[in-house]
């Protein structure tokens, strides 16, 4: 087919529809009604003469050719989408969007930010603090720091690891002095415990330590770590830690780790659509955050200070 007769609308519609396994919310992101939705879909079926999704009760799936095209616009899409962003931050270089976990984000980042400003003065970071899926689409940001089990967490992205996540129980020394004894993990059945979107750190923290009878003890649910964080430091409970994160805390003794046990649950990874075509100022980043965290990670333990009786604290 001539490119003069493509039909550029119908296959946006149809890659918003695929994409998002919907046409409503495809209609919603393109800012057209969902009936012009199925329109532009039913001549593009008509123009190939097969069918690109099967039509069910309250929902659509792709069919093979269906998820063949749709494979393809959106490759081709986010690429179109990059490079106009990038024509249109030239005017802007000195501007660069990161996206990062807010835990992350207050821990670790934003005390250090100011190391990257002094070797790159001529680069403004902003930095958006959510844990929303980014998929790099315009007015985005370019890179992004995001926590997860697995590099493959994202589709159509490459990451690149920055450190492991190992979890430790932390809380304050007042909630220790007040609380019950605190001599073996068993004993954190007395405690509230605080949990991070689940209560999936906790269960695996006690598994570990042979104790899956406490894995499903109940407690607040937070929206993110930094949430958690917050409550633990007011002493509302007992959270999950991680010596690297939690470290200035734990230095501090705002927080008190009373067991020396930890158990690996993922790491934080840095995300791009594809670092070789990074701009200036997103590699810049980049490389430097690559390089700032290659050696967090290898700091001494800290102390563990445990109590086995109230009268001990």
């Amino acid at each position: 087919m001539k490119r003069g007769r493509l039909p550029l609308t119908a296959l946006r519609s149809f890659e918003a529809a695929g994409r998002l396994l919907s046409f409503s919310r495809a209609a919603e992101e393109l800012f057209v009604s969902q009936a012009a939705i199925s329109r532009q879909i039913r001549e593009l079926e008509s123009l190939i003469g097969r069918p690109l999704f099967e039509r069910r009760h309250r929902r659509v799936i792709l069919t093979e050719p269906g998820q063949a095209l749709l494979d393809q616009l959106t490759v081709s899409f986010d690429d179109i989408d990059r490079r106009l962003s990038q024509i249109i931050a030239e005017q802007e270089q000195s501007l660069l969007r990161v996206s990062v976990e807010p835990a992350f984000a207050g821990a670790l980042l934003i005390p250090r930010l100011n190391l990257f400003r002094e070797r790159h003065p001529e680069i403004d970071v902003a930095v958006d603090s959510n844990t929303r899926l980014v998929e790099f689409r315009s007015h985005e940001a370019e890179i992004a720091i995001r926590y997860a089990t697995a590099a493959t967490s994202w589709p159509r992205t490459e990451a690149k690891h920055l450190i492991d996540v190992s979890l430790t129980p932390v809380l304050t020394p007042a909630l220790l002095a007040a609380g019950p004894p605190l001599s073996s993990p068993a004993d954190l059945r007395h405690f509230t415990l605080l949990h991070d979107e689940n209560r999936d750190g906790w269960a695996q923290w006690f598994h570990a330590v042979g104790l899956p009878d406490l894995a499903l003890q109940r407690g607040p649910i937070y929206a993110d770590a930094a949430l958690v964080m917050q409550a633990a430091k007011l002493g509302h409970g007992v959270a999950l830690g991680d010596q690297v994160m939690e470290g200035d805390d734990l230095r501090l003794g705002n927080f008190i780790r009373p067991f020396d046990m930890e158990v690996a649950y993922g790491a934080y990874w840095l995300v791009a659509p594809s670092f070789n075509r990074l701009r200036r100022a997103a590699k810049a980043f980049s490389d430097w955050v690559e390089a700032e965290f290659a050696a967090t990670v290898f700091k001494p333990k800290l102390p563990v200070r445990r109590a086995s009786s109230r009268s001990g604290r």
